[in-house]
């Protein structure tokens, strides 16, 4: 799809020729396509970024539909990386995109991340290898975005961007922090976090979900607590992910 292609014209609107070209010219991994990641690729893809690896090992589940846009009566049982790439070329036929059916650890973090890609989107909803994913790109220099819990949540004004560090009333985000402070590795500075402040005691409490949370190991396909989850906040949280993205892809900030 050229940067004159009638698909982009509202994009460029808005960005104008240099910024819609620097979104042409990037190259975003997004790791994960569930709830949040699902959303997240679709914006890039609709916004004009001209190079996408997605990357997700699983399969398309029929307990996904409620919330992730690759699932479809006619997609369960479906790599979730192949579906998510047929769909972006359907959007943008130039798009140079690959489908990584890969899990994300130790041995799959050089080709998750050979490139170097311009960005990261980390939209995994499993504590080891988001952990993994998120050392990775601090050891690396890798700019990202990271999803931290939108499970739970139901209502968008609570919704917020900060450095890890600065997250709060997010059970995953303070299980992470200790993650880093137990392998004794800085915080990644050049990652920003989508998290929710809401509280979710009235829903599970914030013990429980630490314990579900701290309970999760790496073993492939192994079945993890499952959350309520709304496709309202999920979509939210990767559209948000994704609005980040090309923020930092054209320089910082938005036209004015």
């Amino acid at each position: 799809m050229s940067e004159q292609d009638p698909r982009l014209s509202r994009v460029r609107l808005l960005l104008g020729e240099e910024g819609l070209s620097k979104v042409r010219s990037a190259f975003v991994t997004v790791v994960g396509l569930g709830a949040v990641g699902s959303y997240a690729a679709e914006a890039l893809s609709r916004a004009g970024v001209g190079r996408l690896r997605l990357v997700d090992f699983d399969e398309i589940r029929p307990s996904n539909i409620n919330r992730q846009i690759y699932a479809l009566g006619s997609t369960v049982g479906r790599k979730k990386c192949e579906v998510a790439r047929e769909r972006v070329l359907d959007i943008q036929p130039g798009c140079r995109v690959e489908a990584l059916p890969l899990f994300a650890d130790a041995e799959t973090m050089d080709a998750i991340l050979e490139g170097p890609p311009d960005l990261v989107i980390d939209a995994i909803d499993s504590l080891g290898p988001k952990v993994e994913l998120l050392c990775a790109l601090r050891s690396r220099g890798i700019p990202g975005l990271s999803s931290m819990g939108a499970a739970l949540r139901t209502d968008p004004v609570y919704i917020r961007t900060a450095p890890l560090a600065e997250t709060r009333c997010c059970p995953l985000a303070a299980r992470i922090r200790r993650e880093f402070k137990r392998r004794k590795e800085e915080f990644p500075s050049q990652v920003l976090c989508v998290y929710s402040e809401e509280p979710v005691l009235g829903r599970k409490s914030c013990a429980s979900l630490e314990q579900a949370l701290k309970e999760e190991s790496l073993e492939r396909g192994r079945k993890r607590p499952a959350f309520g989850s709304l496709p309202t906040l999920t979509g939210i949280f990767g559209l948000t992910l994704a609005n980040e993205a090309i923020r930092r892809l054209i320089g910082g900030k938005f036209p004015d």
